[in-house]
């Protein structure tokens, strides 16, 4: 697939010792479109909650308390995730799943009670964790057998999709079209391009196998051990992530009085961040590897954080959260690379990063809610999230087993 910069390796090994097999080229496509339609689902919805918070007719901390909700249901739902891929392959659960997600997303902009929008986004946080780990495992199948990583740009791809979507939201709320039509039609949209999906994903699941490279004897004892950087470190990277994009809308209605429209902005800007990062990320992390990388990603997540929520300029604010989207970008492609090379059960490592970062939206959005209720402004309470776990996710990673160095490249996978 020519967009990812590096072409495959003709019939040679690739960065994981594995070899280039018929149809890779096609699955990769397939699983690129994927992470781009997850991407632009989630963000046909999200930069317009505001609007379905006046709409509804509930608070900020009320928003807080149902994204919890969900991401509680979320969370049970990654725990048969493991289960779920063993029984009835990737694939399957990659099709069944967003078609299902599809079906679900138009029904947000036709809610008019609480109830009615807590369903929603209950079903859309339980359909989104198996796809998630569906996509991630066959993308790293897929990057394991090329000559370069392309982890962080089949996530720059889902970035790609948020903006596409979060530019769709804006656009659409400025010409005042109502969400029942917005999202009707990008879920038909999306649902053509999982046809598209459907007919070139691997239809045979990797074993679970240890890349070659990896030494198995630097992972403290114990099965449970190996999964706990892993569990914290997306809790801290997706505390990050979903202060940042889910809130930053509220930062420019609530701190600045800006319209709705012009709110959405704030959230383009960090996932267009996020976007420029991950498409640049697997080039940088072969210059400056794992740890150099990972330096100057949470050095720039934390100096745009900083801006973006604690100076009162606004157009200072959307350049800073693209520079924290920036910083953000590599996060979890890292962390999902490490998850999906674990040796153990089929997605038990995804499945524990996973659970960590579900554990974290029980935390995230009520915590934020919860300060903004307390007269904090959106900027203050954004910052008393992330920031701390900017600081946090270098520390876990920064552990030696969460350094596994991939072959050829020395990078960590």
């Amino acid at each position: 697939m020519e967009v990812f910069g590096v072409p495959p390796a003709a019939g040679g090994d690739g960065d994981g010792g594995g070899r280039q097999r018929p149809g890779d080229r096609r699955a990769l496509a397939s699983v690129a479109v994927q992470f781009f339609v997850n991407g632009a689902a989630f963000a046909s919805f999200v930069p317009r909650l505001p609007e379905i918070r006046d709409r509804v007719g509930i608070s900020d901390g009320t928003v807080g308390l149902f994204l919890t909700i969900a991401g509680a249901c979320g969370l049970l739902s990654s725990a048969s995730v493991s289960t779920l891929i063993d029984r009835f392959g990737t694939r399957r659960i990659m099709i069944i799943g967003s078609v299902a997600l599809l079906v679900v997303l138009p029904t947000v902009g036709f809610v008019r009670a609480p109830v009615g929008l807590l369903a929603a986004l209950i079903a859309l946080s339980m359909l989104d964790v198996v796809i998630d780990v569906a996509m991630n495992l066959q993308g790293s199948w897929l990057s394991a057998r090329r000559r370069a990583p392309v982890m962080n740009r089949l996530h720059g791809l889902w970035s790609l999709g948020t903006v596409a979507g979060g530019i769709a939201a804006a656009q659409l709320a400025t010409a005042d079209v109502s969400m029942e039509v917005h999202l009707v039609g990008v879920s038909v949209v999306l649902l053509g391009a999982v046809a598209f999906v459907s007919r070139g994903l691997l239809r045979v699941d990797e074993p679970h196998a240890a890349p070659e490279g990896f030494d198995v004897s630097t992972i403290p004892s114990g099965r449970w051990r190996p999964l706990v950087p892993l569990a914290l470190g997306g809790a801290f990277a997706v505390a990050v992530e979903i202060t940042s994009s889910d809130w930053a809308a509220f930062r420019f209605t609530d701190d600045f009085g800006t319209t709705a429209a012009f709110a959405t902005f704030g959230y383009v800007a960090f996932t267009t961040g996020m976007t420029v990062g991950r498409f640049a990320g697997d080039s940088v992390a072969l210059r400056l590897g794992s740890d150099g990388l990972l330096r100057v990603a949470c050095s720039l997540a934390f100096v745009g954080l900083l801006g973006a929520t604690l100076l009162p300029f606004r157009y200072v604010a959307l350049l800073s959260f693209a520079l924290a989207g920036l910083g953000t970008a590599t996060f979890f492609p890292k962390l999902y690379d490490d998850a999906a090379r674990l040796p153990a059960r089929g997605g038990a490592g995804l499945g524990a990063l996973t659970a960590g970062s579900r554990a974290a939206t029980l935390v995230a959005p009520v915590l934020i809610g919860t300060l903004v209720g307390s007269r904090l402004s959106v900027g203050a309470a954004i910052a008393i999230v992330a920031i701390p776990c900017t600081v946090g996710l270098y520390l876990v990673e920064g552990r030696p087993w969460s350094r596994r160095p991939s072959p050829r490249t020395g990078v960590s996978a």
